[in-house]
């Protein structure tokens, strides 16, 4: 494995008080850099406080400070308008705002399948999306899903109008299907399984990337200036969380243990560890694909990033909105420093074995 190479408006959201309050005392030496997470602090996003606990942003002067999110669009939007300076969100959230205007860009690619579909109960009838009409659906609009249900629908070949739909928060959109007050909810199955799973309930899932639409999953984000102006604290950026991507895939049992140093409040829910360890075993699942394992990790495909934008221009851009250029929406420039050996990915395979049975 070779080690990672050091190179060189609009709309946004309220900044929320950082998880880490408390610096040590050299922090004062470092750089401040403020960073949001797409959600709450979970296993999918466990590689920002990885890469903070293992001293790979410190190492390179940067003291990050992590705050957490309210969806994938809120925080392309925050990260865009200079709310914060860098964050994770869906690739796709990336290039709708940037259809409107709004200066974001990708920097590293952190999951290559967001998971997003449809969660049902075990227990439920619906096997197929066709089974969805007739029966009531729970959705976030603000969650990276949603703009993509109708062409979900229509490459699953399901009349959406026939489903009743309901919006709801978040946490309540899950109360709402384990209550069975809705038959389903749309959103992450990366989310969904480890909340579902640690207490013992059962769940199903109908993906998208089932269904032929390829929507990576969090990238790590910044606004075009700050990558025209500061290219080496975007590399250092993408550096550090590229190492920690790495070290989760060789070691998801460590990273738990650390992201539940970092997140003390987890740890103190009976089911926190048990959550955590689903969430970091699927994301590990999400970065077995194929450009990782060819360009590296965190290398985007280019033809990837046209699906990812036509998708987004037919069935979710307004018209209003314009396309935006592929080199306004992604680089590689700090991505594929690490490439995993053939031995490493087979061990990285085998450390995400027992999890696939919850996207089968």
């Amino acid at each position: 494995m070779t080690e990672i190479s050091r190179r060189s408006l609009l709309r946004g959201a309220a900044i929320a008080a950082p998880f880490v309050l408390i610096r040590p005392s050299w922090a004062a030496e470092l750089r401040p850099v403020t960073f949001t997470l797409p959600w709450l602090a979970e296993g999918s996003n466990a590689v920002a406080f990885v890469a903070k606990a293992k001293g790979y942003w410190s190492k390179r002067g940067l003291d990050v400070q992590i705050s957490r999110g309210y969806g994938s669009t809120a925080a392309a939007q925050a990260i865009g308008a200079g709310s914060f300076q860098f964050g994770l969100a869906a690739a796709s959230a990336g290039i709708q705002e940037a259809a409107k205007g709004l200066p974001v860009t990708a920097l590293l690619s952190a999951g290559y399948d967001a998971t997003m579909g449809i969660c049902v109960l075990k227990d439920s009838p619906i096997h197929a999306p066709k089974d969805l009409e007739g029966r009531k659906m729970a959705s976030t609009v603000n969650s990276g899903d949603y703009p993509f249900l109708p062409v979900f629908a229509e490459r699953a070949g399901f009349d959406l109008g026939k489903v009743e739909r309901v919006q709801a928060d978040p946490n309540v959109r899950q109360r709402l299907l384990v209550s069975k007050q809705v038959d389903a909810i749309s959103g992450f199955a990366i989310t969904f399984v480890p909340t579902f799973e640690a207490q013992h309930l059962e769940t199903r899932h109908l993906l998208y990337s089932s269904y032929g639409l390829t929507l990576y999953n969090n990238s790590l984000m910044t606004q075009v200036a700050t990558l025209e102006k500061e290219p080496q604290l975007c590399a250092d950026m993408a550096a550090g969380l590229g190492e920690a991507i790495t070290f989760m895939m060789m070691n998801p049992d460590e990273s738990v243990k650390i992201f539940l140093e970092q997140v003390p409040e987890i740890a103190l829910s009976a089911d926190g560890a048990e959550r955590i360890r689903l969430g970091i075993g699927i994301f590990i699942i999400s970065m077995l694909q194929k450009p990782a394992q060819e360009h590296g990790i965190g290398y985007a495909a280019p033809e990837d990033y046209q699906s990812m934008t036509e998708l987004v221009m037919k069935y979710v851009a307004e018209q209003t909105d314009k396309t935006p250029a592929q080199s306004a929406l992604f680089t590689n420039d700090f991505a594929g420093k690490i490439k995993l050996t053939e031995t490493e990915w087979a061990k990285a395979m085998e450390n995400a074995k027992p999890y696939r049975q919850y996207l089968a």
